[in-house]
């Protein structure tokens, strides 16, 4: 850990942008261990089998046809910062199209700049994998990416006192049900970014576009919620320990940690999950899954906010 280097790096930021992104993963950088990426005998292949096997499995429950990376990446935490700026700057780019400079835009870039290098470092420290659909990807034409940080995974399966394998299956099952979705419904990467940009552009005007982070709100609500639907389905063996003792973690965080959660936007995330998980539960009680998988057919089966809270509204609505 470098402060030293990370301070003169938000320093020196420059350029014409709200942020100099370089910078900013530059000073990250220097403040996060990158971990180490010195693999064991077989864990390359014991991910991949993991993930082979969490798409098979996945797709027997939902009846859901899709596919995931032809490979996937084992990434340090500085791996991951640079797999991930492209993303940031993609989403910040339609702010900065919109906000005027102002009278100091020097000054406002490098404190800029050092906020995102302070988020960039907390994620880079804490996330345990990802997958990257094509919304906020750099290039429309890249193919997906299926990220696994492998020094958070077992950071955290030691904190947690649990087995790192079984803890990286867990993770791999995960983000594959991410996939899923994202396969299932190849407009959702298109409707979440559109719902973003008109919510952000009415910001810029000085005014609230409800109605588009309602949307944004809801849908990834669903996405949270029908990950969580797929796991208890799919994964093969107990997980509940796993997420009480994440849960647990997350509540023992220190006044710092958890402001950064707030300022991420975590919080509201675990909210989703809670939410959409009770919506598909109470669907699938009344239903089955091939019904809860009604929600992909395209952006007008996605449930209202009201129907989110009453999914025997939904119920009626679409399946008939």
């Amino acid at each position: 850990m470098n402060l030293y280097r990370s301070a003169r790096a938000v320093a020196g930021a420059s350029g014409d942008d709200m942020i100099d992104w370089q910078s900013a993963a530059d000073a990250a950088k220097a403040v996060t261990e990158p971990g180490s990426l010195e693999l064991e005998p077989g864990e390359r292949e014991a991910f991949a089998r993991d993930v082979r096997e969490a798409r098979e499995a996945i797709r027997t429950v939902s009846g859901v046809d899709f596919d995931v990376p032809d490979s996937i990446e084992i990434q340090n935490r500085h791996h991951w910062m640079d797999a991930n700026i492209a993303t940031f700057e993609r989403v910040m780019g339609t702010l900065e199209e919109q906000v005027p400079a102002g009278a100091f835009p020097g000054v406002a870039r490098t404190i800029n700049t050092g906020t995102m290098t302070v988020l960039l470092a907390f994620l880079g420290r804490n996330v345990l994998g990802q997958y990257d659909p094509l919304l906020l990807a750099n290039d429309p034409e890249e193919t997906h990416a299926l990220y696994f940080v492998r020094p958070n995974i077992l950071g955290a399966a030691e904190k947690l006192e649990v087995d790192a394998n079984r803890f990286r299956r867990w993770i791999a099952f995960h983000e594959v049900t991410h996939a899923a979705e994202f396969g299932a419904a190849p407009w959702l990467s298109d409707h979440l970014e559109e719902r973003m940009e008109e919510g952000i552009a009415k910001l810029s005007d000085g005014s609230l576009d409800r109605a588009s982070f309602q949307e944004l709100d809801a849908a990834m609500t669903v996405v949270e919620g029908y990950a969580e639907l797929l796991m208890d389905h799919a994964f093969d063996d107990e997980y509940a320990d796993l997420r009480r003792k994440l849960d647990a973690r997350r509540q023992g965080r220190g006044p710092l940690q958890k402001l950064f959660r707030r300022l991420l936007g975590l919080g509201l995330k675990e909210r989703q999950y809670e939410r959409g998980k009770h919506f598909f539960e109470t669907v699938v009680e009344n239903r089955d899954l091939e019904t809860a998988a009604l929600v992909w057919e395209g952006p007008e089966n996605l449930p209202t906010q009201d129907e989110l809270d009453a999914p025997t509204m939904w119920l009626q609505r679409v399946d008939r």
